[in-house]
């Protein structure tokens, strides 16, 4: 297929020109931005843009809302792995993610679960990724207990996934890949990509989030886990019917949430660096404080294993629509050196030593000098 075209309505051209205005301001934040690397000098200063063998950037969405985009390049091979939060961030996405796709296409496309923050850059009728992006396979959710209308997102989703795939793209739910012995993945780099088996592909679940697709990654020794939303009882199974390693990187289940991360899975798992995928503090879920993203819970159990956690965005004022980065555009670079975390914002401190973690959490001991 040739490179695809890309077309925007008025108001996003508009919106993408502001963001090629900031482009600079962003780049020079990238450049300022700190490593926390095994191999790392001080004196050092990090790229512009980020180079290494295996590169996982989690994306800030543009918004105040908590979502999941995640940008992964293994030498020439580009994945992403949902585009949340609103049909808004699609611009968002393609601003950052075009830094590194410069062929216009993604080798491979996830779509972990049928949730607006996690696939409506998918189901927007108007410039979705799959209108931009010449998508050679995608891979989704197996079962969903959405129903799909003309007028719905998961209708636009269909029928924005069915185009793609009428272009010449393949398509494979995840319990295809599994039942069909077709779910190991070997990309560039000797990077390999693994579709793990759960029981929800193919069984009624009690929520929508364990219907998620979930991936391994692998490249050497180093090893990335991805669970979309999965929920406790979800991660039982995934413990169960999968061999699971111990993981340099663990992209937090669920957004931080006090349901997913269990202890079943972390005391398996022993993660060395986590990234939390959402808008800190937010009251979009909920009033309680210690349920809010990245809830107590969630840093009660993974405090046992690391404290290098990071978080893309923060909250400044729910109802205002007011939002800062955190960390930002978490990008976790794996090379002959070893594994770097670079943090778009400039500011590479871990979850503990922010202010609104010293105000609404209690640290654990296990964090406590």
């Amino acid at each position: 297929m040739a490179k695809r075209t890309k077309k925007f309505s008025a108001p996003l051209t508009a919106f993408l020109c502001v963001l090629a205005l900031c482009g600079g301001l962003l780049l020079g934040v990238l450049g300022a931005a700190t490593y926390d690397a095994l191999s790392f000098k001080s004196d050092e200063a990090p790229p512009s843009l980020v180079s290494g063998e295996f590169q996982v950037h989690f994306l800030e969405l543009g918004n105040k809302y908590t979502g999941d985009c995640t940008y992964i390049k293994a030498g020439d091979v580009d994945i992403l792995i949902d585009a949340g939060s609103r049909s808004s961030s699609v611009p968002v996405i393609a601003a950052y993610i075009d830094q590194y796709v410069t062929d216009g296409k993604l080798e491979y496309v996830i779509v972990t679960h049928a949730h607006q923050d996690h696939y409506a850059g998918f189901a927007t009728t108007e410039g979705s990724i799959f209108d931009l992006y010449e998508c050679e396979i995608i891979i989704d959710f197996a079962m969903t207990n959405q129903v799909a209308t003309d007028s719905n997102m998961y209708g636009r989703y269909l029928s924005e996934r069915d185009a793609e795939i009428d272009k010449g793209a393949k398509h494979y739910t995840a319990a295809e890949c599994r039942q069909n012995n077709n779910y190991l993945f070997e990309l560039d780099n000797g990077v390999k990509m693994e579709i793990l088996d759960s029981y929800y592909y193919y069984n009624e679940a009690p929520s929508e989030n364990d219907y998620s697709v979930c991936t391994l990654f692998t490249y050497g020794d180093y090893h990335y886990l991805f669970t979309g939303d999965l929920e406790e009882e979800g991660e039982e199974h995934l413990v169960t019917l999968n061999t699971l390693p111990e993981v340099t990187l663990y992209k937090a289940g669920h957004h931080g949430s006090k349901t997913s991360s269990s202890s079943a899975l972390l005391e398996v798992i022993k993660p060395q660096h986590v990234c939390v995928c959402c808008c800190c503090g937010s009251e979009e879920y909920t009033d309680t404080d210690a349920n809010q993203f990245p809830t107590q819970a969630f840093i009660d159990r993974i405090a046992t294993y690391t404290d290098k956690v990071y978080v893309t965005t923060r909250c400044i004022d729910y109802e205002a629509g007011t939002f800062a980065s955190m960390n930002g555009n978490i990008t976790v670079v794996t090379d002959k050196n070893g594994v770097s975390v670079i943090c778009g914002s400039g500011d590479s401190r871990v979850l503990k030593e922010w202010e609104w973690f010293k105000e609404h959490r209690t640290c654990p001991a296990a964090w406590q000098d």
